[in-house]
């Protein structure tokens, strides 16, 4: 296992803003399809609220790529004069699920009658089971700290499931958990097999050559799920697409849109730090869970939506607890073996 490269902003920093840019993703995003909307007479779906985001978040994302000057790392070609950002064939796989992810996560916020934690600890789950076994399947090392974590995890996730009596969730959100599960396996073999280095040129190439395809891909899946009937929701493709644009509604999904790019730059970091993927992802998605967590309780105290159930928030307790563990016992086994070291020579 590569050793981290030395930043003078530790990991868990950068974890602490993601969770910060995560909890108003979260509130407006169930504020919108939660409100009735004063000209259909009903909240607004995931599918009439997520094109508009998604496009948003797109422009946004290209002008960072720009501005920040992250596109000179990338790959590129010639066209008209101009260097343009493209992928390998190893980035572009991993923008496929990418974009997978990209309108699973703010999706999974929509449904009516499923709760946000419920939905996170069940997608999340998936994930943290996945992340060893790739580090597993690409000779990396799993510390025991990682292990006990992931333990931590789907306990959480296990008293959930118990509590609820089992999943009961729509077509729809079904196929959000599948299609995210997939995507992110994809996004993390990919990311284990050839940028896990340390090197902050190559966190910043990879951001740019799948994001600059994953992007406008998210979109066109989310279209043609909306165009294929699933959910019996296809028919708020023309809304979320076309009658957005004039709607006031479309402020707070400017929020959305923005506080996605923003989070998706602070997850790239997480994620393509060099230690293992059993370390990395248990922090980033325990970060994002307690985001919802934490967006729910607000949600519930300030505008009166329906508060977690206490076994979402035991839940939530034990993931503090892996977070916790994460952070502090890869320093403690540090200090042993320096301490070990000095004690030989």
């Amino acid at each position: 296992m590569s050793k981290p490269a030395a930043s003078a902003f530790p990991l868990e920093g950068y974890v602490a803003l993601y969770l910060l840019a995560y909890l108003p993703n979260v509130i407006i995003t169930k504020l919108v399809t939660s409100t009735p909307h004063p000209g259909l007479g009903r909240p607004l779906t995931g599918l009439e609220t997520l094109p508009a985001s998604l496009i948003i978040s797109t422009l946004l994302t290209y002008l960072f790529i720009w501005g920040s000057g992250w596109h000179r790392d990338a790959h590129g070609v010639m066209i008209l004069g101009r260097r343009v950002p493209v992928p390998t064939r190893w980035t572009l796989l991993s923008g496929i699920g990418t974009a997978l992810v990209l309108f699973t996560v703010p999706l999974s916020f929509t449904f009516q009658g499923v709760s946000i934690p419920f939905i996170q600890l069940l997608m999340r789950g998936d994930i943290l089971l996945i992340a060893p076994l790739v580090d597993l399947a690409f000779g990396r090392r799993v510390r025991w700290w990682s292990w006990v974590a992931l333990g931590l995890v789907m306990l959480a996730l296990i008293i959930t499931l118990s509590d609820r009596g089992g999943l009961h969730l729509p077509p729809l959100a079904i196929l959000t958990v599948i299609l995210y599960t997939l995507g992110y396996f994809i996004r993390l073999a990919v990311m284990t097999k050839v940028s896990k280095s340390g090197d902050p040129a190559s966190v910043r190439r990879y951001f740019v050559e799948e994001k600059v395809f994953a992007l406008p891909m998210s979109v066109a899946i989310l279209a043609a799920i909306s165009a294929s009937g699933i959910g019996g929701q296809s028919g708020e493709l023309g809304w979320g697409f076309v009658q957005v644009w004039t709607d006031p509604v479309i402020w707070p999904l400017l929020g959305i849109g923005l506080t996605l790019t923003i989070v998706s730059v602070f997850a790239i970091i997480i994620l393509l730090d060099p230690r293992e993927n059993a370390y990395c992802v248990p922090l980033e998605r325990a970060a994002s869970l307690i985001a919802g967590v934490g967006g729910a309780l607000i949600l519930s105290w300030v505008w009166g939506l329906k508060a977690p159930r206490p076994a979402e928030l035991i839940g939530a307790a034990i993931l503090i607890g892996a977070i916790v563990l994460l952070s502090l016992a890869p320093r403690f086994a540090d200090r042993l073996a320096r301490a070990a070291r000095a004690e030989t020579s």
